[in-house]
């Protein structure tokens, strides 16, 4: 049973695995267990290419980025689980007790992360009830979201990214995945407000 299962590798979802798994110290997340799939094929990083976004150098590819994220994942906090080559197919269940479907296997999930791209059709069963068209980005491309309020679909489902209804920009694709972790942690820790700094001060 994960206690967080984020379901998509692109930048919102491994931003929210950084910064879930960066609590690792916290009395409130040493015994959670984490996992992410992967499975990045859509991913609009594939062709993209940065000039723009903080931090990134200039020139840097997308697909570089994806790469390297998840290597950055796998060094800095091991412990969280990456699931490679599986396609989430059916989601099903509810709070503290969902039923994630791939198509290689089956794992249970007190919370999920929908962190996909907001392509049209959505393929994964059991959200149908939660999908509009997206409202930022032009009618014409088609494009789909889940309706959430604050990133959250129903209880313990989130989704980040552009599926959460935000537009197609690296940072801010960072900061819904980095939103949606500091909920669950403020969820972990009773409630009480929580994010995870690192510091070269003592």
């Amino acid at each position: 049973m994960f206690d967080v299962l984020i379901i998509g590798g692109g930048v919102s979802g491994i931003s929210c695995a950084l910064i879930l798994g960066s609590a690792k110290n916290k009395p409130f997340a040493t015994d959670k267990k984490i996992g992410i799939i992967t499975h990045q094929k859509a991913s609009s990083l594939q062709d993209a290419i940065f000039y723009n976004a903080y931090g990134v150098p200039s020139g840097k590819l997308g697909s570089e980025l994806l790469s390297e994220s998840k290597e950055h994942l796998a060094k800095d906090y091991p412990h969280v689980i990456q699931i490679s080559d599986e396609k989430v197919s059916k989601i099903e269940g509810n709070y503290n007790d969902f039923i994630i479907t791939t198509n290689k296997n089956t794992y249970k999930a007190k919370i999920v992360v929908i962190s996909i791209g907001a392509g049209n059709p959505f393929t994964i069963e059991g959200l149908d009830d939660y999908i509009i068209p997206h409202q930022k980005i032009v009618p014409e491309k088609n494009r789909i979201q889940l309706k959430n309020i604050d990133h959250k679909v129903a209880e313990g489902i989130y989704v980040t990214g552009t599926l959460a209804g935000w537009r197609s920009q690296l940072a801010i694709a960072s900061g819904s995945g980095a939103a949606v972790a500091t909920d669950i942690l403020t969820l972990w820790n009773n409630g009480n407000h929580t994010q995870v700094h690192d510091s070269i001060r003592k």
